[in-house]
C-alpha cells in the first residue's frame, strides 16, 4: 500500500472518529505514517460529524483528503457532501440501514450494508461502525485484521474492555458479509 485517503462521515453518536482513530492506529502498528484530522459540529452527539484519515508508507505531507480512494457514510447529508469527492474507482461504504438515498455516480465501487440492522442483530446498535470498519478491510486491505485488534485493545478505554468481544465479532460480521 503506497498511500490510502479516506473519509468518515456521519452524526456525532455513530462513531465515526472513532472509527477513523482505530484506522489511524492500526496503521501507525504496522509502520505507516498516519494522520487523523477530525471535525465535528456545535453537538457532540447528533450534530454532523467526519474525519480525515490517511495511512501512507511515505511521510505525509498535507493532513487535508481533497479526492478520498475511501469514503464510508453514516447518513443521507454525509453521502451527499462526500460522494463527488471520492477518486474514480475509489470504495464508498454506505450504511443502507440509515441511508436511503443512492449515490448518483457509477464509477464507484459502492458497498451498501446494513450495518445497524446488523449490529441490532448482534445486539447492540453501537456495533454498527465496527461492522462497516469490518467491510472496509477485507476490501481495501489498508491495514490487517489483526493489527484493528490490536488497537482495539490498546485504545479502548478499561470500562469499555468489556465491548471487546462484541467489537471482535462485529468486525468478523462485517468483513463476512461484505457486497
Amino acid at each position: 500500500m503506497e498511500r490510502s485517503d479516506m473519509v468518515i462521515s456521519g452524526f456525532g453518536g455513530q462513531g465515526v472518529l472513532f472509527v477513523g482513530f482505530l484506522l489511524a492506529y492500526a496503521g501507525m502498528l504496522e509502520g505507516n505514517y498516519v494522520c487523523w484530522i477530525p471535525s465535528y459540529g456545535v453537538e457532540m452527539r447528533g450534530g454532523t460529524a467526519h474525519c480525515f484519515v490517511t495511512i501512507a508508507n511515505k511521510e505525509v505531507s498535507s493532513p487535508i483528503v481533497d479526492r478520498p480512494s475511501v469514503v464510508m457514510v453514516f447518513n443521507n447529508p454525509s453521502l451527499e457532501k462526500f460522494e463527488t469527492a471520492v477518486t474514480p474507482g475509489g470504495h464508498l461504504f454506505i450504511n443502507s440501514s440509515l441511508v436511503d438515498i443512492e449515490p448518483k455516480r457509477s464509477d464507484l465501487i459502492v458497498h451498501r450494508i446494513p450495518a445497524s440492522d446488523y449490529a441490532n442483530e448482534l445486539g447492540n446498535s453501537k456495533v454498527a461502525n465496527i461492522i462497516l470498519l469490518g467491510a472496509l478491510i477485507q476490501a481495501t486491505e489498508v491495514v490487517s485484521i489483526d493489527n484493528i485488534y490490536l488497537a482495539l485493545q490498546e485504545i479502548l478505554p478499561e470500562k469499555k474492555k468489556k465491548m471487546l468481544p462484541l467489537n471482535y465479532e462485529a468486525l468478523k460480521f462485517g468483513m463476512s458479509n461484505l457486497v
